[in-house]
């Protein structure tokens, strides 16, 4: 720093003077701007305080705690003193109920369901309208299928119908036909003598309508079995082709 050199008595003097004077408006200023700063900052402060907080009713809140916590009292109360009661719930299904449901899906069952009449193996398939060789030496064609069972297994009605006729043939045997609707009838064909059902009787699928006979001469080299045929618009079809899809 350059030395300063005073060429008069009283310069000297004037000069501190100053600098004290320029010292003091210097301290004076920025005492006076630290107070102002401070003074803005409290009023925002203040006002952000005012306007961003509210006031909460703590007493509302108390009071909801307050029924949420009696009510689940009320509640486990009610629990532990109410005794046990013989009468279900309101939409509780009760044994009868069930057993009713159960009555009324298993019948509904057995009007749409379609079944073989008989389990056993087919021991002759539907011939399509081509011509076989009969047991008997004759050249016909074979409208149906004949199912190997024991003699006097039952057989049941393929689906539910109603039985429009009950008779015997010198061929086929005794015979049972049933008009299953919709334009199919079922024949049931070579069942033993005295079947389990009349003319004009309803049936349900899996009804019995008579049993396995050996009353068929036409087909008497095959043993004790039954011969089933379909016809739906009065053409002849295949059981099988119809049955087994449905299953």
């Amino acid at each position: 720093m350059k030395k300063v050199k005073f060429r008069h008595p009283g310069s000297k003097a004037l000069y501190i003077t100053l600098c004290v004077g320029i010292l003091a408006v210097g301290i004076a200023s920025v005492a006076g701007y630290r107070a102002a700063v401070n003074s803005i900052t409290d009023g925002l402060i203040t006002q952000q305080d005012e306007a961003d907080i509210p006031d909460i009713d703590y007493s509302a809140v108390d009071a909801v705690l307050d029924g949420i916590q009696k009510d689940e009292a009320d509640a486990l109360g009610n629990a532990a003193v109410e005794p046990p009661s013989d009468t279900p719930a309101p939409n509780t299904p009760t044994d009868e109920a069930i057993v009713d449901i159960t009555d009324e899906l298993e019948a509904l069952y057995y009007e749409q369901a379609i079944m073989m009449p008989v389990n056993g193996e087919i021991v002759n398939a539907y011939s399509d309208g081509e011509l076989v060789k009969s047991s008997g030496g004759v050249w016909r064609t074979h409208d149906g299928i004949d199912i190997a069972a024991d003699e006097g297994s039952s057989v049941k009605a393929m689906t539910s119908g109603t039985v429009t006729q009950v008779y015997d043939d010198p061929l086929w045997g005794t015979c049972v036909v049933v008009d299953h609707g919709n334009t199919m009838s079922g024949y049931y064909f070579g069942l033993s003598a005295a079947p389990a059902v009349a003319e004009g009787q309803a049936v349900n699928a899996g009804d019995v309508i008579g049993s396995v006979g050996n009353t068929a001469d036409i087909e008497s080299d095959l043993g004790s079995h039954i011969h089933f045929a379909l016809k739906y618009q009065n053409q002849w079809i295949d059981p099988i082709g119809y049955i087994e899809p449905m299953k």
